[in-house]
C-alpha cells in the first residue's frame, strides 16, 4: 500500500477526534457555570439562531468557492440542504447532550459520543451521495478547485477562509 492510503484512515482519525473534542468542548463549556441562566426550553430539533448564521456561512463560503455557476444551482440546492439537515441533526444532538450532560455517567457519555459519530458518518455519506451529481457537471478547473477545497491540507472541507 502507498502512504497516503495508508494515511487516509489516520486523518479521518484525527478528524473524528478533533470532532469529538469540539463537540465535548461545546456541551460542557456552559456547564463551567453552575449558578448560571435556567436551561433553554427550545426543542432539541430546532437549531440555535448562531448555528443556523453558522451553517448558512458555510454554505455561501463553499458556494463562492466551489465557484458554482447558475446552470449548476439545481444540483448545488441538494448539497445545501444536506449541509442544513447534517447540522440540524448535529445541533438537536449537541442540545440533547448538554441538557442531560450534569446526569451522564460514564457509559451515557461513551454511548453518546458513539452517536455522534454515527451522525457524522452518516451525514458524510449523505452529502457524498448529494455532492456527486455536482461535481461531475464540473469543469475540470471546478473539479480542481473542489479537490483542493476538501483535501484542505487537513483542515475541514468548508472551514471559512
Amino acid at each position: 500500500m502507498t502512504f497516503a492510503l495508508l494515511a487516509f484512515p489516520r486523518k479521518i482519525a484525527y478528524a473524528s477526534v478533533a470532532a469529538t473534542v469540539a463537540l465535548g468542548v461545546a456541551v460542557f463549556a456552559p456547564l463551567s457555570n453552575a449558578a448560571g441562566p435556567a436551561p433553554d426550553q427550545t426543542p432539541p430539533h430546532v437549531m440555535t439562531v448562531a448555528a443556523q448564521r453558522s451553517i448558512d456561512g458555510r454554505i455561501n463560503s463553499l458556494h463562492q468557492r466551489l465557484g458554482i455557476t447558475p446552470g449548476q444551482e439545481s444540483l448545488w440546492q441538494p448539497v445545501s440542504q444536506v449541509m442544513r439537515d447534517n447540522a440540524t441533526a448535529m445541533e438537536s444532538l449537541r442540545k440533547i447532550r448538554s441538557d442531560h450532560a450534569s446526569s451522564m455517567s460514564a457509559m451515557d457519555d461513551l454511548h453518546t459520543y458513539g452517536d455522534v459519530a454515527n451522525l457524522h458518518a452518516d451525514g458524510v455519506k449523505k452529502l457524498t451521495t448529494a455532492f456527486q451529481p455536482l461535481y461531475d457537471s464540473m469543469s475540470d478547473t471546478q473539479k480542481q478547485n473542489a479537490d483542493a477545497i476538501f483535501r484542505g491540507n487537513g483542515r475541514h472541507l468548508i472551514k471559512k477562509q
